[in-house]
């Protein structure tokens, strides 16, 4: 029924995306190459996003280690699951086209030098890519297979500002197609459950990127983590979060208004349980993944099936 499955998954998974591109295993290694945000040291705003704990990606590789370092002590783990698999640097940890190009050159090419490394995924902002960074990732796009992710979170302006954004809309928009105008691949992240949005503010969400030329998205489920300024929030005037149930209906109706085509990288998020205030049933990930899919089976859903026009935005 799916055309983008060899499995009884209704949706095009990344690892599915993986293996009819590379044809073996891949993994991705997540690598905290010590980078700040703009949105934390004040060139747009200060604090970072409200949900954020010592800047996004803080359980990515330790930052005191050198990124070779960090590359292959996660290696050898992955080594011992997948011996034939080859391997995707993923700088996760902040804004990690934050910084001047040289200092890019450097971080980016050291993972690139590593053997049976075949890409790298970079994590940033809309706001926080210069017209230099963007000649220097076509350049490096030409090299190996490269994919930026963009934090978008919601399209709702209430919500963004609530959340301490600090981009706009628009910002966000030609960034995508600035990067898309030079063929580099896009996959955006999004948060369900958001305070105060409702299922069809994160479903209208969904409708608007599948308008744009992205090629993944990454959809997670709001985690309120300790040492944030949303714990606080919480914790002072706590507000309504989404069921587990909740979140299932919510993921598989966005899946069904995304192009078959469109990765999806990511369905729930996966945080520390001993940072986890709320809410708690997302540390079973397995379990999340299962109830999707007997969902999506039992109702026969399937991504794309809702779209009626998918002509893409200009």
């Amino acid at each position: 029924m799916f055309k983008y499955s060899n499995t009884n998954k209704r949706y095009h998974t990344l690892d599915y995306f993986y293996k009819q591109k590379f044809n073996t295993k891949i993994a991705k290694i997540s690598l905290n190459a010590g980078f700040t945000c703009p949105n934390i040291d004040g060139t747009v705003g200060t604090g970072g996003c409200i949900y954020c704990s010592s800047g996004s990606g803080q359980y990515a590789g330790d930052k005191h280690l050198s990124l070779t370092d960090q590359f292959n002590q996660v290696k050898k783990v992955m080594d011992q699951k997948w011996p034939n698999s080859k391997y995707i640097g993923y700088f996760q940890a902040n804004t990690n086209t934050y910084a001047d190009i040289k200092t890019l050159r450097n971080k980016y090419e050291e993972i690139l030098k590593i053997d049976n490394v075949v890409g790298l995924n970079i994590a940033t902002r809309a706001d926080a890519i210069s017209e230099e960074c963007l000649n220097y990732l076509e350049e490096l796009s030409h090299k190996t297979y490269l994919t930026i992710e963009l934090g978008l979170q919601t399209i709702h302006d209430t919500t963004s500002k609530f959340i301490n954004r600090c981009h706009t809309l628009d910002c966000f928009e030609r960034t995508v197609n600035l990067l898309r105008n030079r063929n580099i691949n896009v996959v955006v992240h999004i948060i369900n459950g958001l305070p105060y949005e409702t299922k069809d503010m994160m479903i209208d969400t969904v409708k608007y990127l599948n308008m744009l030329d992205i090629q993944g998205i990454k959809i997670h489920m709001l985690s309120i983590v300790q040492n944030t300024k949303l714990a606080q929030i919480y914790k002072q005037k706590p507000f309504s979060l989404l069921s587990k149930e909740e979140y299932i209906n919510i993921v598989c109706k966005q899946l069904t208004y995304l192009r078959p085509e469109i990765v999806i990288h990511r369905l729930t998020g996966d945080p520390k349980s001993s940072d986890l205030i709320a809410p708690l049933w997302i540390v079973n990930k397995v379990s999340i993944l299962n109830d999707i899919d007997k969902k999506m089976a039992k109702e026969n859903l399937y991504q794309g099936m809702n779209i009626k026009n998918d002509s893409l935005k200009n």
